[in-house]
């Protein structure tokens, strides 16, 4: 089943970063978090990916060109320019980069991916979320209801820790993070038949897949959730890819392969 990602917005809410890369090159334990997702998806066997470009996309398409180099071990007779794979290292995977637009919103850039993918099921994804959620039950649910789309669906984090008391506000403890009660959220790992592009509309480049795709999609009773409560992490800020580096180090809670 292939994988397509979106990998084309401007990441402005981390603009530290983004302004010298696209957001799903920014690394994490020195690798890509894009390289993260995609790991994630082939330990379950899934290693076709369709990779929806836009803002500083040539350096996706430079990193892919040079992966296999990079990821050997080589000899090059500089004489001759003769190169010499001695031991490759590289992942096996097949990787489809179109380049959909600097401007275009995600239900457009998903829409301009349509010939690579809409003969069979699909996977969707962003270039910026890693999570441990398990892949094969995932599909598994999918292939079992029949309905056109699966989305998956995490009960957030608070960003702040609470602060627990007594009757005479005599601190008690501290909860870091709590999870927020009984609220569920895109989680941003959907499995999608192909009759989805029939809710993309020809003006889809202006139209967020978050809005009226989906919209249209639930009005249709045709999504069906499931339910992740295990780890799940957006890289939006500066904070969160500070975090995401100390987990690598730490705790790589995403970390299957």
């Amino acid at each position: 089943m292939k994988v397509v990602i979106f990998a084309g917005g401007m990441g402005t809410r981390i603009a530290e970063e983004s302004h010298l890369r696209p957001k799903p090159m920014i690394e994490i334990g020195g690798k890509p978090i894009l390289w993260h997702i995609m790991k994630h998806y082939a330990f379950y066997g899934h290693k076709e990916f369709v990779i929806c470009l836009g803002y500083k996309g040539h350096m996706i398409r430079e990193y892919f060109m040079n992966y296999f180099l990079v990821n050997s071990d080589i000899t090059i007779d500089t004489k001759t320019n003769k190169i010499e794979v001695l031991i490759s290292k590289s992942d096996q995977f097949s990787v489809t980069m179109v380049e959909t637009g600097l401007e275009t919103m995600t239900a457009g850039r998903l829409k301009q991916v349509q010939k690579y993918v809409d003969k069979e099921d699909f996977m969707l994804t962003y270039g910026d979320g890693v999570s441990d959620l398990n892949i094969d039950g995932l599909v598994k649910e999918h292939q079992a209801h029949g309905k056109i789309a699966t989305m998956t669906v995490i009960q957030p984090t608070s960003r702040f820790g609470i602060v627990e008391s007594d009757e005479n506000n005599v601190v008690t403890n501290f909860v870091e993070k709590p999870k927020e009660s009984g609220s569920w959220i895109n989680g941003g790992f959907f499995v999608l038949k192909p009759e989805v592009f029939k809710h993309l509309k020809d003006d889809a480049e202006e139209v967020m897949w978050e809005r009226q795709p989906l919209n249209d999609l639930a009005s249709d009773r045709q999504i069906v959730v499931h339910k992740h409560s295990g780890f799940w992490k957006c890289m939006d800020t500066m904070r969160d890819r500070e975090e995401l580096e100390d987990l690598w180090v730490n705790d790589p809670k995403w970390k299957c392969w």
